[in-house]
This record gives C-alpha cells, structure tokens and sequence, in this order.
C-alpha cells in the first residue's frame, strides 16, 4: 500500500461500502518501470492492501475504474486487470484522461462491499 500523494483518506467507509481512492503502480515511493500493465498489477496490489486494512480484500469489490494516459494501453490493462482478478469479474469504467499523477500510465479507484456485522 502506498502513501497518499495529496490531502485524501485513502479508504473511507459508508455503511456497508468501502470507497477507495485511486491507487498507482507506487513501490517504495516511486512508480515501478514496465509500462501500464505493471503499473495496474502494482496498483491492484496497492488496492488489495488497502482494502485488507478494513478486513475486505478484491472479492470484495462490486465496481472499478481504471484511468489510464493512453487508450493503446487498453489491451495491456486488460490482461493485468483480468490476472488480478481472476474470475472475478466487478462492473468497471475505463476511461482516457490527460494525465495522473507523478506521471503515472494508469491509476485504478474502487468500491467494495464489506456488510455490517451485527
């Protein structure tokens, strides 16, 4: 799990959805070489992290969007996206933005579903 880059909560709670911000390909502090798909699977990895803080993990996740600098990287991110996963399949956005943070090929944001206990 990486370090927020700017003034968020990494994770907040709502009831019984976990909303998490936009996670990079961050290592130690720096963006991992390899192009998009590495960046996603580090990313993903971050995401995964993060939502362990609050007991979920990515069979927990209902939806995702992947933003991502370039749409040729789309195929790539595809095939990190499905690995991570697996057979899990959340409803997901991926959309082309002009930039991310720190440089960034692509950034992944997500909403888990993590019910109450009584």
């Amino acid at each position: 799990m990486s370090t927020p880059v700017g003034p968020y909560s990494p994770v907040v709670r709502a009831g019984d959805w976990l909303i998490c911000s936009g996670q990079l390909g961050l290592r130690d502090g720096a963006l991992v070489a390899g192009g998009a798909a590495a960046q996603l699977t580090v990313a993903i990895d971050n995401l995964a992290a993060l939502l362990a803080t609050q007991g979920a993990g990515l069979a927990d996740v209902a939806k995702t969007t992947v933003f991502l600098t370039d749409m040729a990287d789309y195929g790539e991110m595809n095939d990190a996206y499905v690995e991570a996963f697996d057979e899990h399949r959340p409803a997901r956005s991926a959309v082309a933005v002009a930039g991310l943070p720190l440089g960034a090929l692509v950034e992944i944001e997500a909403w888990a579903h993590l019910p109450t206990v009584a």
